[in-house]
């Protein structure tokens, strides 16, 4: 028996954060990367003294009902933790752990990707490059949007928001609005140029591009409902880099189709691996495979 605890890890991590664990706790790596699902969470729980997980794993009160149960922690890999039922751990006096800050930076940066590369069409351009389609420059050639100076509008206002804001306005010279039912002091949202609007309603019909920062809770599953997508202007972007199912799909789809949107820029979906097949169709859309904090430097710093 190891005199050092026992950390069961759900998926492969990077090379020397595997090599750390291994280092210092009696690790159990999982080197074939295949989900554990609910019987290899419920063992791991039985067997270990931490699990190390990630936002893939579902721990639901029926997983963490292990008896015997063994673990005292849920050590998360990732910001979110909406895929943990906190209720049902804290009853059986499980900590539950997650990574905030370290990846605001990365997830900020792609959410100026997405709208960037939405507005720009480079997506729907570079596929048209490599199909040996592209005839040469011409004018009126796959004219995108400006992005300099127009209106970006954030809804909620925790770090990665503030993080997107600072470069939207200090890098791209946008003006920022927000809503946020929990909003920054003042002075920290005055040196990112951002304006608070007291309802969400107004940031949706002001702003050229929507950008979601807020978290997966009850309150916001399908946030951006048709109703609230019907507020956005016809030459708007909606982008999300929070989570799948603040977004109704379907309503995007029928946004979309219907031009009452100009388009969208994901990476996160409600359903996750599975995408909506009708975005996938679209050249209007932009989607990534949830890539928000997917650099070496952040994925160890997590």
């Amino acid at each position: 028996m190891s005199a050092r605890p026992t950390v069961v890890v759900t998926r492969r991590l990077p090379d020397p954060v595997e090599q750390e664990l291994a280092r210092d706790f009696d690790a159990r790596l999982n080197t074939d990367d295949r989900p554990l699902g609910p019987d290899g969470l419920r063992e791991a729980l039985k067997s270990a003294d931490a699990l190390l997980c990630t936002v893939t794993d579902k721990l639901t009160a029926e997983v963490l009902s292990a008896e015997p149960l063994r673990a005292r922690i849920l050590a998360n890999f990732g910001v979110g933790f909406n895929h943990i039922d906190t209720e049902a751990a804290k009853a059986r006096g499980l900590a539950v752990s997650n990574t905030p800050d370290v990846l605001t930076d990365a997830t900020a940066d792609t959410a100026m990707t997405l709208l960037l590369m939405v507005a720009r069409r480079t997506g729907e351009g570079e596929r048209h490059l490599r199909a040996g389609q592209w005839t040469g420059w011409r004018p009126t050639h796959m004219l995108g949007t400006h992005v300099s100076g127009k209106t970006l509008g954030l809804v909620g206002m925790g770090r990665i928001a503030r993080a997107v804001a600072q470069r939207a306005h200090h890098g791209f010279g946008m003006k920022v609005i927000f809503h946020d039912p929990y909003p920054p002091p003042a002075d920290v949202a005055a040196s990112l140029g951002a304006e608070p609007r007291a309802r969400l309603e107004q940031v949706l019909k002001e702003a050229d591009f929507v950008s979601l920062h807020c978290p997966a809770t009850p309150e916001t599953r399908h946030l951006m409902n048709k109703e609230r997508l019907s507020l956005m202007r016809a030459d708007a972007y909606l982008i999300n880099t929070a989570r799948g199912d603040v977004v109704d799909e379907a309503a995007l789809v029928e946004a979309l189709t219907a031009r009452k949107i100009a388009g969208a820029g994901l990476d996160v979906y409600e359903k996750e691996p599975q995408v909506t097949p009708a975005l996938l169709m679209m050249e209007n859309v932009v989607l990534l495979p949830h890539l928000g904090s997917a650099t070496r430097e952040t994925r160890v710093a997590m």
